[in-house]
């Protein structure tokens, strides 16, 4: 074994697939704006179908259009015939995945499908297949080898149906001004989901709870503020107004210009060009701003007033909360 280079058979299989990806950008035609518009058409949902490796990609792109605002879900040929087929509405439309076109499984349920609904779109290596024929759109993509030195397990191909189908999904996800906030709709859970739903609001030190201090408090009474609400940065006010920030950042300068501590009020020391974000933002949105200006945190504004500032969100509590 010793004798093997695995090295170089990975990079071959990189090459191989590579190029097969760079020859579809030469395969999409006006075909494809066909069938993205007749997608955008379908009253009902987008069912993807497949044998084998075209199943899997099948499945994989059926995910993907669910998670970027095309309903779809993927149905086994096999169980369509026992049964599934009762899944598929005349408003549906089908798009069939079959490298060669000729998949007997999928040929054998060809007449159901068409009485199931009159959009059935197909994705083959040859238009002139079955499959394709069966088709009112047929999209053809081929890869020129498969990275299978025995040109037997689908590599090169299944690689370019997987990239063909990302490049649909964004197409429609496009088309249809699918957001950020569509997006966390239909990702509530995990990492993804938390970063697309938490406020700021939901992790901001609040009104009374937030640091504060008078701009004519002396900076030793200040710190005092600092050191008891443990956040690094306190809010300075003037009639209830927030005018400015002292941050740990403003301490060490005045430790470095020797600012005597006892008798310089804050308001001399302070930040008054702070930055703010409503309470209402996305979190993430409060950790892209901060790392964008090299801050550590910012003041929190008021979603309906925004003359009205009400508190303080740092980088340690998106840190602590899985933001960032």
């Amino acid at each position: 074994m010793k004798d093997k280079n695995f090295i170089n058979s990975a990079l071959k299989v990189i090459e191989i697939e590579s190029k097969a990806v760079k020859s579809l950008s030469n395969q999409i035609q006006s075909d494809f704006d066909d069938l993205c518009i007749k997608i955008l058409d379908t009253k009902g949902k987008l069912i993807l179908m497949g044998i084998g490796k075209s199943g899997h990609i099948a499945q994989k792109i059926s995910a993907t259009l669910s998670s970027t605002g095309t309903s779809s879900f993927f149905i086994h040929p096999t169980e369509a015939a026992h049964g599934d087929l009762g899944m598929i509405s005349k408003k549906d439309a089908i798009l069939i995945l079959s490298n060669s076109g000729e998949t007997k499984e999928i040929i054998e349920i060809l007449p159901a499908l068409k009485r199931s609904t009159a959009n059935i779109f197909t994705l083959t290596n040859n238009n002139q297949s079955t499959i394709a024929k069966a088709g009112k759109i047929n999209l053809v993509i081929n890869a020129d080898e498969e990275a299978c030195p025995l040109d037997l397990a689908p590599t090169s191909s299944t690689t370019i149906a997987l990239v063909f189908g990302d490049a649909l999904a964004i197409a429609l996800l496009e088309a249809r001004g699918f957001g950020k906030n569509d997006f966390a709709k239909s990702h509530p859970a995990g990492q993804l989901g938390k970063k697309l739903t938490t406020l700021v609001q939901d992790l901001a030190v609040m009104h009374e709870k937030a640091p504060a201090v008078d701009q004519a408090t002396f900076l030793k009474d200040a710190l005092m503020e600092v050191t008891e609400k443990k956040l690094g940065v306190t809010l300075v006010t003037h009639n209830k107004k927030i005018t400015g920030i002292f941050t740990d950042g403003d301490l060490r300068r005045c430790l470095n210009n020797e600012v005597d501590l006892n008798k310089t009020p804050i308001k001399d020391v302070m930040t008054a060009n702070f930055k703010s974000i409503k309470s209402n933002a996305l979190a993430i949105d409060a950790a892209d701003m901060m790392e964008k200006n090299k801050i550590f945190s910012l003041v929190v504004n008021s979603s309906t007033n925004k003359g009205d500032s009400i508190g303080l969100i740092t980088m340690h509590q998106l840190l602590e909360a899985g933001i960032i």
